[in-house]
């Protein structure tokens, strides 16, 4: 065979090599995941697929609450997880750039000067040569490895999935930290409705023992209406004051997520006075897009199918263009002569023949380390799918249970007028105006706790929906 047919049957294996390479990767599409046509609990929509450019915006801001609001905003500039998770896809942008560096020649130098003085009692000395000699040498060195088999290609493609993944971390924990925020603040509020529930109570108690006092002195009542009474006020005290410790608990947590000190942090009290928001009729599709966890399954996925390609490129040669070139001399007075310039240039090629199945059993693990990553992105999206139907059940069902509640307030509150009036008129004893300030109290904190439940279901259904559910698409 002659050169010139040698060259073109050459390229032709070498082509050959590259298209096997190119087909043991199976080809990316994100995985199916056989989604339902529309919610159980709401209106249609479409098929999702993963979105985590999607701006969520400052979606606390439908409660219409400022100091949740300001609250949320010195988690965004102030707590130490979103920093770190921050620093970490700053990590994995730099992979990414210097798994891009693979693209490009490393050209490399090592200078150096040197004096050399050799024994003269060393073994086969010539006798006329000299001893000492210098040598000045200035080399540079080129290499570059041709991406024939997408090695270099895919493993890019595996750091940019991996990125892309991080980001949406990202983006899930400062998700995450919000909502854990306008929980921790909705409870600490509903703290305070109770406390000014409880305290007004007292208030009422207080005012019911005295009415008892001077029934028993005029000798109307007996002492045991007395004792009762005051036990009824006592223990309404007591509650008022316990409430006082779950209170400072849920301000140092918020102290925390803010990024300050708890011993530095106060919220002055308040009662909570924040509708829950409008659920909007028929969730479109693109609400689930925007959940970040979902976009890094799928990221995730695409990183495993590309390291699939990383593994199969392990079979093939390394094909290497090495050069170098540079100066050296004895003598620093001809160190820049042409006489003095040196260079070598060629290819070389590097192949493993035989490992004992090492690298097909790295090629395994990759391919199942793929099938992995499918199913847990199909399961991500299932828990997606589970967290929305789950609060947008418990947000309509809540709804109803509202309406009874607030019926069964005013039930309770009237029953205990009317007991009280007839304990006033001498019908009845104390223990039936004790069993309605019972159900009354206990009624109206039902309520109270009932407000909060559906602030935070609310909470619960924006962060199932991956963020506001007013966002726009990001540039």
């Amino acid at each position: 065979m002659s050169a010139g047919t040698r060259a073109p049957a050459a390229v032709s294996v070498l082509w050959l090599f590259a298209a096997s390479a190119c087909a043991a990767r199976p080809p990316y599409q994100p995985p199916e995941t056989g989604l339902p046509p529309a919610y159980k609990e709401a209106g249609n929509w479409k098929p999702a697929q993963p979105s985590d450019q999607t701006v969520r915006g400052e979606w606390w801001q439908i409660f219409h609450d400022e100091q949740l609001n300001a609250l949320e905003e010195r988690v965004s500039s102030s707590n130490q997880t979103l920093k770190s998770a921050d620093a970490q896809f700053e990590q994995a942008r730099a992979l990414v750039r210097s798994a891009r560096a693979g693209y490009a020649p490393q050209v490399t130098t090592a200078p150096a000067a040197t004096a050399q003085n050799q024994s003269q009692n060393r073994p086969l000395r010539n006798r006329s040569a000299p001893t000492r000699f210098d040598d000045y040498f200035a080399p540079i060195d080129v290499s570059y490895e041709a991406d024939l088999w997408q090695r270099v290609h895919e493993t890019v493609r595996a750091s940019e999935a991996a990125a892309a993944g991080s980001a949406a971390d990202r983006e899930n924990v400062g998700l995450s930290l919000h909502a854990e925020l306008a929980l921790d603040y909705f409870n600490l509020r509903r703290l305070d409705a109770e406390k000014q529930l409880l305290d007004s109570t007292v208030t009422a108690y207080e005012r019911a023992f005295e009415l008892t006092e001077n029934r028993f002195k005029g000798g109307i009542a007996a002492g045991a209406d007395v004792a009762q009474a005051e036990t009824q006020l006592e223990q309404t005290r007591t509650q008022a004051i316990d409430v006082e410790i779950q209170r400072a608990q849920l301000e140092h947590a918020i102290a925390v997520l803010t990024g300050q000190p708890a011993s530095t942090f106060t919220l002055a009290p308040a009662p909570l006075n924040v509708p829950p928001p409008p659920v909007p009729p028929g969730v479109p599709s693109d609400l689930l897009e925007r959940r970040p966890d979902v976009a890094a399954a799928e990221r995730r996925t695409l990183a495993a199918n590309a390291q699939v390609g990383i593994r199969s490129a392990a079979f093939y040669p390394i094909l290497t263009l090495t050069g170098a070139t540079g100066l050296e001399s004895s003598s620093i007075g001809t160190w820049l002569r042409g006489a003095s310039s040196l260079w070598s240039i060629g290819p070389a090629a590097a192949l493993t023949v035989f490992d004992g199945g090492r690298r097909r059993a790295l090629s395994d693990q990759a391919k199942a380390a793929y099938d992995q990553s499918i199913s847990d992105y199909r399961e991500t999206v299932l828990n997606a799918l589970r967290e929305v139907e789950d609060n947008l059940a418990a947000l309509r069902i809540l709804g109803d249970e509202a309406q009874t509640q607030q019926a069964a307030t005013t039930a309770a509150e009237r029953s205990l007028e009317l007991s009280t009036n007839r304990y006033k008129g001498g019908v009845v004893t104390y223990l039936e105006v004790i069993a309605a300030q019972s159900a009354a109290l206990a009624n109206e904190r039902a309520a109270v706790d009932l407000q909060m439940r559906q602030l935070t279901t609310s909470v619960l259904l924006v962060k199932a929906l991956g963020g506001t559910w007013t966002g726009a698409s990001a540039p």
